[in-house]
């Protein structure tokens, strides 16, 4: 029985509608050869995204991941702006510069996707702590794979996190997977959620295809955050529907068992959720009104990105360096 109500339960499924139509469109350009770089599409774990998402503030920290543009999507970031950063054009986020893994948006507390496995979490530490320090109320969330869980950026996060009891939320998509390899033939534990309790911190394990146990089990965290008890760790089991990235089917094939991707695709957390708002006497009409809104200004964003131009080449030393340009010379660059 959940406490939201139909405002709220609407507003998940546009977050997830707003992921699935745009990833869709993002996977088909991919597969025309219109997308230039890697692209990892976020199919399959909306839930996760907008759950958490939708229970913070806007100006609440979140850092992301390679398979980032869902985290970036459920914290509204902008579609155009999105779609015209994967395009490499000028408009986008990065103005073309970071592409697919990189986008980021401090207005709206998104303070960078990475292509590092793992590197987002020190990274969401350290804005806990400024939060603290300047005594701002944000809380930061740390969105990572289970593949992070085995390296040291991971382990070295929790443990800063607990010593100084920061506002922070380390939440991990665990789809079974590391790139290629199953999580649990090089995991020692069977499970992400138990390493809290080697951190004295909540560990929890939630059903990452419900948005709305999801959504709840953020709420609780962000909660115990704002009140200055620390850190959570929430593991949101979920599965990525496509492969680790478009075009790898290509090379490799998908080494994943196809039963299993049957079984996943039968409990689609879209399909799931519109299940709870039919309970919750929302009427259809609203939702299919919604999908078309958002379909329609995906394409709108392909259109906008297509029209954008591509980064000038004399740009290419802008937005680096944080100092004067004076700075640059120091490492010989001209």
């Amino acid at each position: 029985m959940t406490t939201l109500d139909e405002s709220q339960l609407v507003d998940l499924y546009r977050r997830m509608t707003r992921i699935r139509h745009f990833e869709e469109r993002v996977a088909a350009l991919k597969a025309t050869g219109e997308l230039p770089g890697a692209v990892h599409i976020y199919i399959g774990q909306e839930a996760v995204a907008a759950g958490v998402c939708g229970a913070l503030s806007v100006d609440d920290y979140i850092t992301s991941t390679h398979r980032g543009h869902g985290h970036i999507l459920a914290k509204d970031g902008q579609i155009d702006r999105c779609m015209a950063e994967l395009f490499g054009k000028r408009d986008g986020y990065c103005k073309g510069k970071g592409g697919s893994m990189h986008i980021a948006d401090p207005g709206l507390g998104i303070i960078g996707a990475n292509g590092i496995v793992g590197a987002g979490l020190p990274i969401a530490t350290g804005a806990a702590l400024s939060s603290v320090q300047r005594s701002s109320g944000q809380v930061a969330v740390a969105f990572f794979g289970d593949g992070a869980s085995t390296h040291g950026t991971f382990h070295e996060s929790l443990n800063l996190a607990t010593v100084w009891s920061l506002p922070v939320i380390f939440v991990c998509e665990n789809n079974g997977i590391s790139q290629l390899t199953p999580t649990s033939e090089v995991a020692a534990l069977g499970g992400v959620a138990q390493h809290g309790a080697a951190y004295g911190i909540p560990g929890v394990t939630v059903d990452g295809n419900d948005v709305v146990a999801v959504h709840e089990t953020t709420r609780t965290a962000v909660e115990r955050a704002r009140a200055g008890e620390g850190p959570s760790l929430i593991e949101a089991v979920t599965f990525r529907i496509h492969n680790h990235s478009e075009g790898l089917e290509t090379i490799i094939g998908d080494i994943r068992d196809h039963d299993e991707i049957d079984q996943w695709r039968a409990r689609d957390p879209l399909t799931l959720h519109r299940r709870t708002l039919e309970k919750a006497g929302i009427e259809a009409s609203i939702l299919e009104e919604l999908d078309q809104s958002v379909a329609a200004e995906v394409e709108a964003a392909i259109e906008f990105a297509r029209n954008s131009p591509y980064p000038d080449p004399d740009d290419a030393y802008s937005d680096v360096w944080a100092g004067e340009v004076r700075s640059a010379a120091f490492w010989g660059v001209r």
